[in-house]
């Protein structure tokens, strides 16, 4: 492929939200995808203004084609550096965040930052009494897996493949203004069986549950013996919700119609339901269906 096609992506990672660890391998997850490079530079779990001047540097030393910002609560002083930063770069850019992004969504398109808000994306029960490495690690992969079943991840990986492919037709980039949120499975989760996806929006609106009582228990209890309680129940609410996506998707499996979008080498994307058939581009799909 031409040198010209491959568009390079910079994700800056700042803190951690239940997308980001799997974020750059949504992009590519076959490892084989010929019209992206990704580059990414984290200031791992800490977020503050002086961790973000040290490493923010480094995303422009790649010298991407566009930027995606994911970080928590991006009205804190160290992402909204990075935002402004990204903002007077003159590329596009992306804010990837959770729930309480919303109280900057204006100052974002301000910014001409496009964002996806994930309202389902909680906050952890960040408790010295209650975190230890092993309980974040669950409560993580728990948030990981609502994500990915009930089609969130799906929804980020094709608004930033829209922007990848806009750069990539020399267009001025296509950037999301999102919020995710329950109506978001209701209305674009790719789910075949209605009562998969009810469970589906059932998990995603209890993820939504445990952002609310933590922000309780982290920010606002200031007792140990009201708030050590609350982010263990978020924490069990959290469990409860994965579950609840794990049973969508077995309905999907027993009805052989889980949906399935791989990456093609070239960046397009092939789609399948059955699982003995190999994929197709969609438009081949969409005629087999009609056949």
């Amino acid at each position: 492929m031409d040198s010209k096609q491959i568009i390079k992506i910079g994700i800056f990672k700042c803190g951690n939200i239940g997308t980001s660890p799997l974020l750059e391998l949504l992009l590519d997850e076959l490892a084989d995808r010929k019209d992206i490079k990704v580059r990414t530079v984290t200031t791992g779990s800490k977020m503050g203004l002086e961790d973000v001047e040290d490493a923010l540097p480094k995303i422009f030393e790649l010298d991407p084609d566009f930027f995606i910002l994911i970080s928590p609560n991006t009205a804190l002083p160290g992402p909204a550096k990075a935002r402004e930063k990204i903002s007077n770069s003159g590329l596009p850019g992306i804010v990837i965040t959770d729930a309480p992004g919303k109280k900057v969504k204006e100052e974002l398109k301000n910014q001409g930052l496009g964002y996806i808000i994930i309202t389902g994306d909680p906050l952890i029960g960040a408790r010295k009494q209650f975190l230890d490495p092993i309980e974040m690690a669950l409560f993580n992969s728990n948030i990981s897996k609502v994500l990915a079943i009930v089609g969130i991840y799906r929804i980020v990986q094709k608004e930033i493949d829209k922007v990848i492919n806009s750069i990539k037709n020399e267009e001025k980039a296509i950037l999301p203004n999102r919020i995710l949120t329950v109506k978001s499975i209701r209305d674009e989760s790719d789910f075949g069986n209605p009562y998969a996806k009810a469970k589906a929006m059932a998990a995603y609106a209890l993820a939504e549950k445990v952002a609310e009582i933590n922000t309780l228990a982290c920010f606002i209890e200031r007792e140990s013996q009201k708030y050590i309680p609350l982010v263990a129940c978020a924490h069990e609410i959290a469990q409860t919700s994965a579950r609840l996506a794990e049973e969508a998707r077995e309905i999907e499996k027993c009805n052989d119609t889980v949906m399935r979008k791989p990456h093609a080498k070239s960046g397009k994307t092939k789609i399948k339901t059955k699982l003995m058939l190999s994929p197709v581009y969609e438009e081949e799909f969409e005629k087999s269906l009609e056949d």
